[in-house]
């Protein structure tokens, strides 16, 4: 079955280009499109897509808003990629914590675009290292948050700390497994029950809790020590 898309963009033009690039890979279908965050909410209530591209500045309501009413209000939501340029480290930080699972940028290659679909609709996060630290340490050296309950944390294994804070990097599993010298597999399992016990829907969600939960602070170097 092919990859079920929402476009939701206010650029008539960057819908249809997107559209384009999706329908042109066999295993992804665009089944969706709206002109605003607030239309997206009945859209993707009515199609019921696998992944929602919401851009992160729209009219009426934007892509971060959308995304908290479509995860909160959608039975079996998809999962959110957000569209963002350059500069909008604040929008970023505020789409994940609403539950977007990645971001990538509006003027990203066709490739880079088609990837990121198919990573989201897996069930991963789409993190890049250095792009997703940035954004997050910014937002919190701006506008430093109350440290959340890290309760949580007490039920991971100095393991599954291990590979929470190798998460935090942006460090996929087959990165993770070579780090630590254990086996891929293993590593998944690791990210589950880190998953599981956080009480958060996926990687971007465990990133949030790590910086909130004080696990790891702005500026600190992010090693497994």
């Amino acid at each position: 079955m092919p990859v079920r898309v929402a476009i939701v963009d206010d650029q008539a033009l960057v819908r249809e280009g997107f559209r384009r690039i999706i329908d042109a890979e066999p295993d992804l279908r665009v089944v969706a499109e709206a002109a605003d965050g607030l239309d997206a909410v009945d859209a993707v209530a009515r199609s019921h897509p696998d992944v929602a591209i919401l851009d992160i500045r729209m009219p009426r309501v934007d892509g971060i808003e959308a995304t908290r009413r479509i995860l909160a209000e959608v039975e079996e939501p998809p999962r959110v990629l957000i569209l963002t340029t350059f500069g909008d480290d604040e929008y970023v930080y505020s789409a994940l914590h609403a539950g977007a699972s990645g971001f990538i940028l509006k003027d990203a290659p066709p490739e880079e675009l088609v990837a990121a679909i198919k990573v989201v609709a897996s069930g991963e996060a789409l993190l890049d290292p250095s792009v997703t630290r940035g954004v997050i340490e910014e937002f919190v050296r701006r506008s430093p948050p109350s440290p959340r309950p890290g309760a949580e944390l007490d039920q991971l294994t100095p393991r599954e700390l291990e590979v929470l804070k190798l998460i935090t990097q942006g460090r996929s599993n087959a990165e993770i497994a070579e780090t630590l010298v254990i086996s891929p597999p293993t590593v998944k399992t690791h990210v589950a029950h880190v998953l599981g016990k956080l009480g958060v829907r996926d990687r971007a969600q465990a990133v949030i809790y790590a910086y909130e939960s004080g696990l790891v602070s702005p500026g600190q170097p992010l090693g497994t020590d």
